[in-house]
């Protein structure tokens, strides 16, 4: 499930549609989560939903629109996992990604669905700047919780509150989100650097 019904308020432009590595912040984590193998893919739109739609065209996912978006982020999860359930009752697990991770890549999507399915344990969290955050894979023994989220904070209260019960996947670069212009910057001067 990727969340990105934001409105972007802080950056003042969809970070959706911010390009990073020769295509958008949105169409990369797209193209991450259709090519796991995971099945079905949805996709949670809001805010800009018209234009950042547009970046979603050529990959083969469910996209819903999420008309309570400005209540934040527990309401497209709710909303994802119900309409996800509706269409494909025997999901089993959902991953949840947002689009502002820069550094998200297959390899952890990967470590994510083996310490899940290695511990035992009903959830599986990247852990970076000692939080545990997402990229996250939850079990369907938990979609009764996601599903009584409510507010900004998406699932961050329901991991800190079962921190037995999760198995943290070490990820540092997952403190790197774009959330303002400055974010970007130096997103993108560290790129420069690097060529």
């Amino acid at each position: 499930m990727i969340l990105a019904a934001g409105q972007s308020k802080r950056l003042g432009t969809p970070k959706q549609l911010l390009t990073y590595e020769g295509t958008t912040l949105l169409a990369r984590v797209a193209e991450l989560a259709c090519g796991s193998g995971a099945y079905p893919v949805v996709c949670i739109l809001g805010a800009h939903a018209g234009s950042v739609r547009e970046a979603l065209v050529r990959y083969s996912l469910d996209i819903v629109w999420n008309a309570d978006w400005m209540e934040g982020m527990a309401s497209s999860l709710r909303l994802g996992l119900e309409e996800m359930r509706k269409k494909h009752p025997l999901v089993d697990g959902v991953m949840v990604l947002v689009c502002d991770q820069p550094y998200l890549d297959q390899a952890l999507m990967d470590r994510l669905v083996r310490a899940q399915r290695d511990s035992g344990l009903p959830v599986a969290a990247a852990s970076y700047g000692g939080r545990l955050g997402t990229p996250v894979l939850f079990h369907e023994s938990l979609f009764a919780d996601l599903m009584q989220l409510k507010g900004d904070t998406g699932a961050r209260v329901l991991l800190e509150g079962m921190r037995d019960r999760v198995c943290a996947v070490p990820f540092e670069a997952g403190a790197v989100d774009i959330d303002t212009k400055e974010d970007y910057t130096r997103l993108l001067d560290k790129v420069r650097g690097e060529q």
